[in-house]
């Protein structure tokens, strides 16, 4: 048996962070979602653009998935929180998530519960997209990537996970959640 294509440089494996910040508000609880730009906005080649996700992206060298869910929350939504606020609730791998780079993702997931005070000192964008916080029963009809149609109700109901989700394109080809 031969070396993977992991071990050959055939192939990456990027390590990413997923960050669902959730607060309770007096209409009911809200998830924080950024609304990637999209048209003249969206950043060249970014295949998020005009879609709805949680706080997020890759991790930098020597850095744990926390740290990377630390820095990309400061960074998106202008807030620095201590490491007890984030809770891991899930893993979730994308084969062939980015085919031209021969790209696969293996994703952290994190929520933060955050109250009152903290969520006003949340930042309303940044260059990526804007800010917006979501009541929970309106997340699943967002124009989300398809594959989060699998994992949305784990990150709303607070209930561990791990998976896979294989795309073709933009289109899920199949997938694979299961609460932990």
């Amino acid at each position: 048996m031969g070396a993977s294509p992991f071990e050959t440089g055939a192939r990456r494996c990027i390590p990413a962070v997923l960050v669902y910040a959730q607060a309770t508000f007096a209409d009911g609880p809200r998830t924080l979602m950024i609304h990637r730009h999209s048209g003249s906005r969206a950043r060249a080649g970014d295949v998020h653009a005009g879609k709805w996700n949680g706080l997020g992206g890759k991790a930098e060298l020597d850095e744990s998935p926390l740290d990377t869910a630390r820095r990309e929350f400061r960074e998106e939504a202008g807030l620095d929180l201590d490491a007890s606020y984030f809770r891991a609730l899930g893993a979730l791998t994308f084969p062939n998530f980015k085919a031209a780079k021969t790209e696969d993702w293996m994703v952290f997931v994190f929520t933060v519960a955050l109250e009152a005070e903290e969520v006003s000192r949340i930042g309303r964008g940044n260059d990526e997209g804007e800010l917006h916080w979501i009541k929970d029963d309106e997340v699943p009809a967002l124009n989300l990537w398809p594959g989060d149609r699998h994992f949305i109700s784990h990150i709303l109901s607070a209930t561990p996970f791990i998976g896979t989700i294989w795309y073709d394109g933009s289109e899920v080809k199949k997938h694979w959640i299961q609460e932990l």
